[in-house]
C-alpha cells in the first residue's frame, strides 16, 4: 500500500470514528529488541511445553518461563528464553517477572487457581499489562447454560469448582483476556481443532484435543492483534 493510499484510508477512518474504536484493543507493544515477549506462568505444564516449542520454531517471540522449580527448564535458556523460579501466588515475583513483557499466558492447575488468577491480575495491573491468555476446563459454564452434557460434567465434577471460580475472577477484571476452555487432552501429533464461543454448546465434548492444537491457538492469540479479546473460547477436536 502506498503512503498516499494509507493517508486516504486513515482520513476516512477518522471521519467515521473507526480509529478510536481500534485504539480500545491495541496490538501488544513490542519490546526494546523489536520482538514481543510472552511470560508463561506454569511453564512446565504439558501444553506449555508444546507452546514453547512452537513459539521458538515459528515466531520471533521472546519468552520468560515462570515455574516453581526453574531447574526443570534450565536447558531452554538462550538469548530468547529466560527461566524464572517463582510461585504463581507471589505477586512480587510475578510483577518483577512482568518487566518488559507484553503478553501473559497462564497454564495452571490445582485447587488454588482462583488465588493464582487474582495474583496474576493484580500483578498485571501493577505492571501496566493488559493481555492475558488463560487455559481452563470445559464445563465451567454449566449452570448458566448447557455447555456440556451432564454425563461429561460428571467426569470432571471433582475438580471443576476452582476452574469456575478462576473464570469468574478473570471475567470480572478489566484485562484483555482470552479464556481457553479445553476438553480432555491427547498426545496426538496433529493440529486439528475448532472453536466455540461462550453461550454456545461445546462441540464433540467426548473427544480429546491434542496438546499441539491448544498450543497452536495459544501462539495465534499471543501474536495476532485483537484476536480473542475478552472472549471465552471452547476448543475441541472436530468430529
Amino acid at each position: 500500500m502506498s503512503r498516499k493510499t494509507f493517508l486516504r484510508i486513515l482520513a476516512l477512518a477518522l471521519c467515521l470514528g473507526v480509529v478510536p474504536l481500534l485504539a480500545q484493543n491495541p496490538a501488544p507493544q513490542k519490546g526494546a529488541t523489536g520482538a514481543t515477549t510472552v511470560l508463561i506462568v506454569g511453564a512446565n505444564g504439558s501444553v506449555a511445553k508444546e507452546a514453547i516449542a512452537m513459539f521458538l520454531q515459528k515466531t520471533d517471540v521472546n519468552l520468560k518461563l515462570f515455574l516453581r522449580n526453574a531447574k526443570r527448564l534450565e536447558h531452554l535458556k538462550s538469548a530468547r528464553v529466560e527461566v524464572i523460579e517463582g510461585d504463581a501466588t507471589d505477586k512480587v515475583a510475578l510483577t518483577n517477572a512482568m518487566k518488559d513483557v507484553q503478553v501473559v499466558y497462564a497454564n495452571l492447575y490445582g485447587k488454588n487457581t482462583p488465588q493464582m488468577a487474582s495474583a496474576i491480575i493484580e500483578s498485571m495491573q501493577a505492571a501496566g499489562l493488559k493481555r492475558l491468555v488463560w487455559i481452563t476446563s470445559f464445563g465451567v459454564y454449566n449452570g448458566q447454560y448447557q455447555e456440556i452434557p451432564d454425563s461429561e460434567l460428571a467426569r470432571i465434577a471433582n475438580y471443576i469448582a476452582p476452574h469456575r471460580e478462576e473464570v469468574r475472577v478473570i471475567e470480572a477484571s478489566n484485562l484483555d483476556y482470552t479464556i481457553i476452555r479445553a476438553q480432555w487432552f491427547s498426545h496426538a501429533d496433529e493440529i486439528d481443532y475448532e472453536l466455540t464461543q461462550k453461550g454456545e454448546p461445546f462441540k464433540n465434548p467426548s473427544g480429546r484435543i491434542s496438546r499441539k492444537s491448544i498450543a497452536d491457538l495459544i501462539v495465534r492469540l499471543c501474536t495476532t492483534p485483537n484476536f480473542g479479546i475478552r472472549q471465552s473460547l471452547g476448543i475441541n477436536k472436530p468430529l
